[in-house]
């Protein structure tokens, strides 16, 4: 057991002692200060003992309560350091703000420069809500936290990753700051066990039919007195990203003359590279199609890099964000406007829509192509794959969408859905399924569209079907020869 007492040990050049707490361990010492002196009548400077009897109270008050925290702590294997750090912690506040920009500092020390800025805006928008910047973690309640996720319930993605990027931040000042093998705790509460974070809004797919995609890159850019315009530069981006499968901006920023040599791009997909066992390293062979897109953005012999992106945009985001603002004028030149314009994305979910609608690859052959880890990060990890398939596939989709006149299979099934059309006058039967279990069905004349048979069928869903569960509605039209189409709803979202 630790034994305490009060003393001084050198006076200062002013005169005064100050005033300390000797801890004693395993017959070891060592001292906590205090904001106390003593001087003068106050103090036998002989023996060093203090006679101040208001300092003795004051001081032995700390006394006592260290004495009773470490009588509920079992500290026969604590070394003199430790007892020492648990009694200096007390009740210190710790700030939850620090902790998490120097959590973000870490990560952008290690390279993981996109995932810290998502981590910075969790924190700038939590400590918005809170209306602080010094915010502590004894503020971080269940409460707290629920009441600042409600706020962001009309946001499709921040209700879910920002309070997923702050739990992380939490978990690791956890392992940090509480030691559980000594029960020396200094974080005392998780609120985040009570916590349900909601899932994000599944988000749109954005991919095009390849006759848009063909209508897009033959059309005229409008005129401009600029040399490389936004509207060029974003024609050119969406063409190397349709042509690559569905290459990333920063990785087209980020390249680097060393990673393209014998026709093949070589490098590492920037967004995981961090969180994967093979670096998420990938292939790709160059389409001849871009060769000459390839020597309008060469550099110089003496850049690192090999294309000249880097002259007229000073980070990766904002070279993106360009590419996305000519992508938007060429859109709206075509009379494509509001949420109907393209962006940059727009071609890379078309790539894998094409390649896996129109020329007959698996999801795993798209996953593998557009350099997605597939739940096989692992394996990935030491065994030295062929890109060829990959290339293969790529040719594939290029000579679809940019030397055929075939349609999309997508443009046949919009077709399809513009002829399933009813009046109410036809007798139409709708049916609800959940993981394939039929939960209702109606057969009846009186429905004009397709939500009002959809709403028919919605008091057949049990009261206690989960939240953004997927449910599945078959829809015929018995008097045109059974005409069935098929929709998805998510419950409590759209149904």
């Amino acid at each position: 057991m630790a034994t305490l007492k009060i003393c001084v040990q050198k006076q200062r050049t002013d005169g005064t002692w100050p005033v300390y707490i000797r801890v004693t361990h395993k017959s070891r010492h060592g001292y906590i200060k205090t904001d106390k002196h003593v001087w003068g009548k106050g103090i036998n400077p002989k023996t060093k003992e203090i006679k101040d009897a208001f300092v003795i109270q004051q001081v032995s008050i700390n006394v006592v309560d260290y004495m009773e925290r470490l009588n509920k702590r079992n500290i026969s294997s604590w070394t003199l350091e430790e007892v020492i750090a648990f009694l200096k912690s007390g009740d210190e506040e710790i700030s939850f703000s620090d902790y998490c920009r120097k959590y973000i500092h870490s990560m952008q020390d290690a390279g993981q420069i996109r995932n810290a800025r998502n981590y910075e805006m969790a924190i700038n928008h939590f400590e918005r809500y809170i209306g602080s910047n010094r915010v502590n973690f004894s503020a971080l309640t269940s409460a707290v936290i629920e009441r600042w996720i409600k706020s962001m319930s009309g946001t499709q993605r921040a209700k879910e990753m920002y309070p997923i990027c702050l739990r992380q931040v939490f978990k690791a000042a956890l392992l940090e700051y509480n030691d559980y093998d000594t029960g020396n705790i200094r974080i005392k509460t998780n609120p985040w066990m009570k916590v349900k974070i909601p899932k994000a809004e599944k988000p749109e797919k954005l991919a095009i039919t390849p006759e848009d995609a063909r209508t897009f890159f033959a059309a005229a850019l409008p005129p401009t007195k600029l040399a490389k315009p936004l509207t060029e530069i974003g024609h050119d981006v969406a063409m190397l990203v349709l042509c690559l499968a569905g290459i990333n901006t920063v990785d087209l920023y980020n390249m680097r003359k060393k990673d393209y040599y014998n026709g093949i791009l070589h490098y590492r997909r920037a967004k995981t590279t961090k969180s994967r066992a093979d670096n998420a390293y990938i292939e790709m062979r160059v389409p001849s199609l871009l060769l000459p897109i390839f020597d309008k953005y060469a550099t110089p012999d003496d850049d690192e890099y090999l294309f000249s992106f880097h002259d007229r945009f000073s980070t990766s985001d904002s070279f993106g964000s360009g590419a996305d603002s000519g992508i938007k004028q060429i859109c709206e030149s075509m009379g494509i406007t509001g949420d109907d314009r393209y962006c940059v994305y727009t071609f890379r979910h078309t790539w894998g829509t094409v390649a896996q609608n129109d020329c007959g690859a698996t999801i795993a052959d798209v996953g593998f192509a557009m350099n997605h880890s597939q739940g096989h990060g692992v394996t990935r990890g030491y065994v030295i794959p062929d890109f060829s398939p990959a290339w293969i596939l790529n040719e594939k989709v290029i000579d679809f969408i940019f030397f055929s006149t075939d349609k999309g299979k997508r443009a046949d099934q919009k077709q399809e859905e513009l002829l399933f059309r009813f009046s109410k006058k036809h007798m139409v039967k709708g049916t609800v399924y959940f993981k394939g279990n039929a939960l209702g069905e109606v057969q009846d004349i009186g429905f004009s569209n397709v939500e009002q048979v959809i709403q028919k069928l919605i008091p057949f869903i049990p009261d206690d079907m989960p939240h953004r569960a997927t449910l599945h509605f078959k829809i015929s039209i018995l008097d045109k020869g059974g005409q069935t189409m098929t929709y998805e709803r998510m419950r409590g979202v759209n149904c």
